[in-house]
């Protein structure tokens, strides 16, 4: 069974950071792609950032993010992680791991997730 638990949001003021952390469990963590998806109620979810698996290493960030966040895996931990620097409000939103079979390519990678987690609040506001 594939459990994804998301930690890390919370709250956090205009430029501050927040580092969200994912483990996982049910799959064979080496031969996936992960990455973050956020939601905000009302709007469309957003795919904010994927990474390959080790074998391919690229990664791929939405333009809003992009010089801001950093993905990164850790293959013995199982886990994959979003360094969010230089938060904004509009960052404020449901970020939610996301787990697929294909490689990272780019923002199509979203379109059809194998898995995805219950989520982390993140809340940017002064």
């Amino acid at each position: 069974q594939v459990q994804l638990a998301e930690s890390g949001g919370g709250l956090v003021q205009p430029g501050g950071s927040l580092r969200l952390s994912c483990v996982t469990s049910g799959f064979t963590f080496d031969s996936y792609s992960l990455g973050w998806v956020r939601q905000v109620p009302g709007k469309e979810r957003e795919g904010v950032s994927c990474i390959s698996s080790p074998a391919d290493k690229r990664t791929y960030y939405s333009d809003s993010v992009k010089g801001r966040f950093t993905i990164s895996r850790d293959n013995a931990k199982n886990t994959v992680y979003l360094q969010m620097n230089n938060l904004q409000p509009d960052d404020t939103a449901i970020y939610v791991c996301a787990v697929d079979r294909f490689p990272c390519l780019g923002g199509t990678w979203f379109s059809n997730l194998d898995y995805l987690g219950q989520g982390t609040q993140v809340t940017v506001s002064s």
